[in-house]
Formats: structure tokens, sequence, C-alpha cells
């Protein structure tokens, strides 16, 4: 057997393995969101791309998963990811065609960022229900779900914010929070039934949110950085595949944090 034959063989046997057929990745159509569906796809899931403003943006990322390789099997499903009956009809939507859900990737989030004391209770409950709630929402209705066929697994993207706190992201600090006790929470109750919940914990992620930032706060922040630069969307996609895969089956509610070492 020649050397490439023999390690064409060995990315075969190594390549992560996934049990399921189909995934859901909420907020999809930007930043990680899109990155993670880029991936899962590569690794020839069905994903189901979720968006709720921006069309155009989801079409893009499904372009360039097909563009990658034309006999992926990706969709659009449009909803409002706080909006529980909104999320309870879209992930039915996806039984009645595909006939399970396997996997879910609960990646939505916004921000809106201020000072506490300047803080309004509704930018808080805004960020709350967006970032914590439609996670709740989510993984409830998955554990149903996957419960009743003994497999699945659901990632859940919170930020090392919830675990170093920001000055001027109370809310956004305790929606992410909130995602961390949750998820250990619903790893218990899915252990027993065969589905496992873990959570990432990005750092200071290269995205559009990032993008807009001075060249100033850039060396604040890599300056408290080991690795001296940002982390890139890929990096955290492909921390989230394996946490799907079977090559993560023993893992559950665990906290893997993707920070370059900001926050060990």
């Amino acid at each position: 057997m020649n050397s490439c034959k023999q390690y064409k063989n060995y990315i075969e046997r190594r390549s992560m393995k996934f049990s399921g057929k189909n995934v859901l990745v909420s907020g999809a159509s930007r930043g990680i969101g899109a990155e993670v569906a880029k991936v899962l796809a590569g690794f020839k899931l069905k994903v189901w791309i979720n968006y709720n403003a921006s069309e155009e943006k989801a079409m893009d990322v499904k372009r360039d998963i097909l563009n990658c390789n034309p006999q992926s099997d990706v969709e659009l499903i449009r909803f409002d990811v706080a909006d529980e009956p909104a999320f309870v009809n879209a992930i039915q939507n996806i039984i009645a065609i595909d006939g399970r859900l396997d996997y879910l990737v609960n990646n939505a989030g916004i921000t809106k960022d201020g000072f506490s004391m300047m803080m309004s209770i509704s930018d808080y409950d805004d960020v709350m229900n967006v970032n914590a709630r439609s996670c709740f929402i989510g993984s409830k209705e998955a554990l149903k779900i996957m419960a009743a066929r003994r497999f699945g697994s659901v990632v859940n993207i919170s930020s090392i914010t919830a675990e170093m706190g920001n000055a001027g992201q109370t809310n956004y600090a305790s929606s992410k929070g909130a995602i961390i006790a949750m998820t250990k929470s619903f790893a218990l109750e899915g252990a027993g039934r065969g589905v496992r919940f873990n959570v990432v914990t990005p750092g200071i992620i290269e995205t559009d949110m990032t993008s807009g930032l001075s060249d100033d706060v850039n060396k604040v922040f890599l300056q408290k950085i080991p690795l001296k630069r940002f982390g890139t969307a890929n990096e955290v996609a492909n921390v989230v595949a394996f946490l799907l895969s079977d090559f993560a089956g023993y893992m559950t509610g665990e906290v893997v944090k993707v920070n370059g070492g900001m926050y060990m």
C-alpha cells in the first residue's frame, strides 16, 4: 500500500463520525453560526440554517456550502428563536420532512450593551429572551424529540463573558451565564435518555461584530490573550462539530473554552 493511500485511509478512520443525519443551527446566517453550518455540512449532515432577519445572508451561507459540495443537503428555515410557538413549529416541520432531529446547535444571540446603571429593563429582557430563553426552548424541545429515539446531541453557544464578566454587558453576561447553568441541568436530565448537552464559550472571535473595533481596543484585548491573536469562527465550529460527534460520546455537561488562553 503506497504512503498516499495509507494516509487517506488514516484520515478516513480518524475523521469525526456522526451517527445522526441532520442538524438545526440557530442564528446561522452569519458569524459563528454560519461557520458551524458550513463545517457540519462538510461532514455530510443535512443542515437546517435558521435565520430571522436576513434571508439574503442565509442564502449566501447556503450558496457557499453548495459551491464547496453540490451534493450537500441544506435548507433554510426562518423563525424567531425567542418565540416559543415558532421554534416548536420549526422543529416539528423538520421532523415532518426528515422524520427526525439528531443534532441542535443553539447559537442565536444579540447584544444591547450599556453600563448597568443606565441599562433599561427592556434591553435586559431583550437580550435574555433571544440568548437564554431561546436556548431553553430549543434544548427543551430537542430533549423531547431525541429522548424518544434515545439519541441526540446539543451544543449551546455561551461566551467567555459569562465566565469573566464584562463592564457594559451585564445583560449579555447574564444571558450567557444562564446558558452554562441550564446546559448542565439539561445534561443531567438527558444522560439517562441517551441525549448529550455541552456548551462552548468562545473568546474574542473574528466576526462582523469585532471587525469594527478600533486598533487601540484590539491592542488592549491582544495583551490579555496568551496566544496573541483573535480566534476564528472556523476554530469554534470545529470544536462544536467535535462535541456533536461520536468522538465526544462520553462528554456531557462540559464547558469547553475556545479563547486563546484569555480565561483558563
